[in-house]
């Protein structure tokens, strides 16, 4: 008899990631429905009744704790939940310590690996009716407080290619109306988050804001020129551009 799966993930290119890495670590396993929201994963479950459900945490309609709750409460539809996060380690020992499995993005195939390998341990007992949700809900909330998540990596499209840039590696962002250019010291990337969207995750000390659509990481930053209206230019280690400072920002540069 076959093991079976459903995967619940929002971002379709990550999903079709992880679905490819766990056929090729586990074939005997089968997927039989990839979706992105919780709504969508809730009804695959009702439908194909799997063994296993791989449920992102942060999606639309319906959160993947709230859905392995949903579950948890049905009989019916208990299975082993496998939490897909992108949440730090220092967070992810709130599911070491409630039991619950998890695995981490971006999918390390050494990570996935382990957490394949401890499924398949699992896979011979009866799923949990609650899985200690509650406590890993209260455990989450008080570690993953909004002010203290920071970037560690930029999800961009890259052609046909997820590239996970480092935050680290990113020399400025600049934002149009419509997209936001990540530029590294060797590529350019695309990504529809708003400047001020990825300026809550970034160190105000390692990055900083120069214009109302321009952050540059300050290691990044090679030299600054004004000119004859003390209108102050950053220049950019490695790159071409020279990036204007905008008034309400020259207060950075005062001493330069």
């Amino acid at each position: 008899m076959s093991i079976t799966a459903v995967i619940a993930e929002d971002e379709p290119i990550l999903r079709a990631q992880l679905k490819a890495k766990l056929a090729r670590m586990w074939p005997e396993l089968s997927i039989v429905a990839d979706v992105g929201d919780g709504e969508a994963a809730l009804e695959a479950i009702d439908e194909h009744r799997p063994q296993l459900a791989f449920l992102d945490i942060q999606m639309p309609e319906m959160t993947g704790v709230e859905l392995a709750k949903s579950l948890a409460a049905n009989r019916d539809l208990r299975c082993h939940v496998v939490f897909v996060t992108a949440f730090d380690q220092y967070a992810v020992e709130a599911f070491d310590a409630n039991a619950v499995d998890y695995v981490l993005k971006p999918y390390a195939d050494e990570r996935l690996q382990a957490a394949v390998d401890r499924l398949k341990e699992r896979l011979s007992a009866t799923p949990a009716p609650t899985q200690n949700l509650d406590a890993l809900v209260a455990q989450l909330s008080a570690r993953l407080q909004p002010q203290n998540e920071r970037l560690r990596w930029i999800k961009a499209s890259v052609g046909n290619q997820l590239r996970l840039i480092p935050i680290d590696e990113v020399l400025f962002f600049q934002s149009d109306e419509k997209y936001t250019l990540v530029a590294t010291q060797t590529l350019d990337a695309l990504i529809r988050t708003p400047i001020r969207d990825i300026l809550d995750g970034l160190d105000s000390d390692a990055f900083w804001q120069i214009h109302r659509s321009v952050i540059v990481n300050a290691r990044a930053i090679e030299s600054v020129s004004r000119d004859f209206r003390g209108q102050a230019t950053v220049k950019i280690k490695g790159r071409p551009e020279n990036l204007s400072v905008s008034r309400p920002f020259s207060h950075l540069f005062k001493q330069m």
